[in-house]
């Protein structure tokens, strides 16, 4: 089977290779998502010039990059779009775009196609009525679907990407149904984040508390979609650590987990105006690296603090629950870009698995109260208040205001922000009792009790009885059809 370009070896960690790039290279925008957080819709002022971003292209060659997504607003709308994807792909880079498809033409489609675009994705947040609204654009679910269509037909890798928010949980069994019968082979999941747009409407979020109620759905529907051929992929917000953690980050190889945010590590985003950043949905504001058209790309990535916070992260920048996590030295907090737009800082993130089922546990829950709007720019974040509750009667115990709290690196020397070697991830092994994972020192299970070594020597009995049971029942067939 062929290896996708983003599959990260441990050379790609040591030496910070950045392996797959998004790139939004036009904030100009045919929807008006409600959910926006680059609240894109007319291009920027200044937004690159042509060879300006042939040089980027370049330029990411020389890092390594094996994978760009070029995004925008809409990356069809700028009109020299088909030259970037041409530079690309004749680096062996391979080249995909994310979609509304609002007028992806057919004519837009064969172009693209011709230049040497390998893949592309539509968004679709719910069923048609659901989509429209959040697209507020009539008409917007039938026009994604005919671009998937398009694009399927031209050959190209199709998927799906979808926002959670409150409103689209049940109806994501019919949407997958849908997925599947216009022949996409992947689904990508990603929980709403609290950023520009989105702020607006703070009815759209869902509550951290539902994540119970999300999971077990999106594991159920991960292996239906397994046994149907689609793939359902989990965004970066979509964690950790909770029963299912084993079953679909590695697709299947239950060795790989949530490792971290790998913003400016193995991963890395431009703006439309050449800023750069670890990530594309991170706030430009206390993100921005630097900008092409005053330094190197090479130079930002190697050299830029901003960029570097994701190599930097450790404990030390964690607080609330995430500080005294189990799994915090491993997973650093989840997805910098959620916590920092909802809370105003990294190291505390409310939409985790395992943290919901642990609050649980002691009649606990979370949810989230806006503060403060956001400004009107691209990326903005507002303010939100986080409040640990009595799910009995709704007393509060706790809330992130009377956490408040900077979380900085402090004072650094150069060799300690511009590390040389990159950190290669933690391999933690799995209970064979609970599922949970845990650190390789273990004897006891810290969630289950269970003795390590005897459930792994139990398991690996029952694995090598079932593995004989096959092989016998394969070979009485494999005599029956002869006779």
């Amino acid at each position: 089977m062929e290896t996708s370009p983003r599959y990260l070896t441990e050379r790609d960690y040591k030496q910070y290779i950045p392996v797959h790039v998004v790139w939004e290279i036009t904030l100009a925008c045919d929807l008006k998502c409600m959910h926006c957080g680059s609240r894109a819709g007319r291009k920027r002022p200044d937004e690159l010039n042509t060879q300006e971003c042939l040089d980027v292209v370049d330029s990411l060659a020389r890092l390594g990059t094996r994978e760009i997504t070029l995004i925008g607003g809409e990356a069809y709308l700028r009109k020299d779009w088909t030259e970037i994807i041409r530079r690309i792909v004749s680096h062996g880079i391979y080249c995909a775009t994310q979609t509304g498809g609002r007028n992806f033409t057919a004519e837009r489609l064969d172009n693209a196609v011709e230049a040497g675009l390998n893949g592309l994705g539509v968004s679709l947040d719910g069923l048609a009525p659901l989509h429209d609204k959040l697209r507020d654009v009539p008409g917007a679910f039938d026009s994604a679907l005919a671009t998937l269509r398009r694009a399927r037909e031209a050959g190209l890798n199709i998927s799906v990407n979808t926002q959670i928010g409150a409103e689209v949980i049940p109806q994501l069994p019919e949407l997958m149904d849908t997925i599947i019968r216009e022949g996409a082979k992947q689904w990508q999941i990603q929980i709403t984040v609290a950023m520009g747009n989105a702020v607006d409407h703070p009815e759209l979020l869902l509550q951290p508390y539902r994540v119970l109620e999300l999971m077990p759905m999106l594991a159920r529907l991960y292996q239906e979609g397994a046994e149907r051929g689609l793939l359902l992929v989990m965004g970066n917000n979509i964690g950790y650590f909770g029963p299912y953690e084993h079953v679909w980050r590695g697709f299947g190889d239950e060795r790989q987990h949530w490792t971290g945010c790998n913003a400016g590590h193995t991963g890395m985003a431009l703006e439309a105006d050449g800023t750069v950043k670890g990530c594309p949905s991170l706030a430009t504001v206390g993100f921005a690296g630097g900008n092409v058209r005053d330094l190197t790309l090479e130079h930002i990535w190697n050299h830029s603090r901003e960029i570097h916070f994701g190599r930097l992260r450790s404990v030390e920048d964690l607080w609330g629950f995430c500080r005294t996590c189990y799994y915090a030295d491993v997973c650093r907090g989840g997805c910098t870009w959620t916590s920092h737009s909802l809370l105003g800082k990294p190291g505390n993130n409310p939409y985790c698995h395992y943290r919901a089922l642990e609050l649980e546990k002691q009649g606990l829950r979370e949810r989230v109260v806006k503060i403060r709007d956001a400004a009107q720019a691209s990326f903005a974040v507002g303010e939100f208040e986080l409040i640990t509750e009595r799910v009995e009667d709704g007393t509060v115990v706790v809330s992130s205001q009377s956490q408040k709290q900077l979380v900085q690196f402090g004072d650094k020397t150069a060799e300690q922000w511009q590390p040389r070697e990159g950190r290669v991830p933690a391999q933690l092994e799995l209970c064979r009792a609970c599922q949970g994972y845990i650190w390789a020192h273990e004897v006891e299970c810290p969630h289950c009790g269970a003795d390590v070594q005897a459930v792994a020597e139990t398991w690996a009995e029952d694995v090598r009885r079932r593995s004989v049971a096959m092989e016998t029942l394969m070979s009485l067939l494999e005599k029956h059809r002869v006779h």
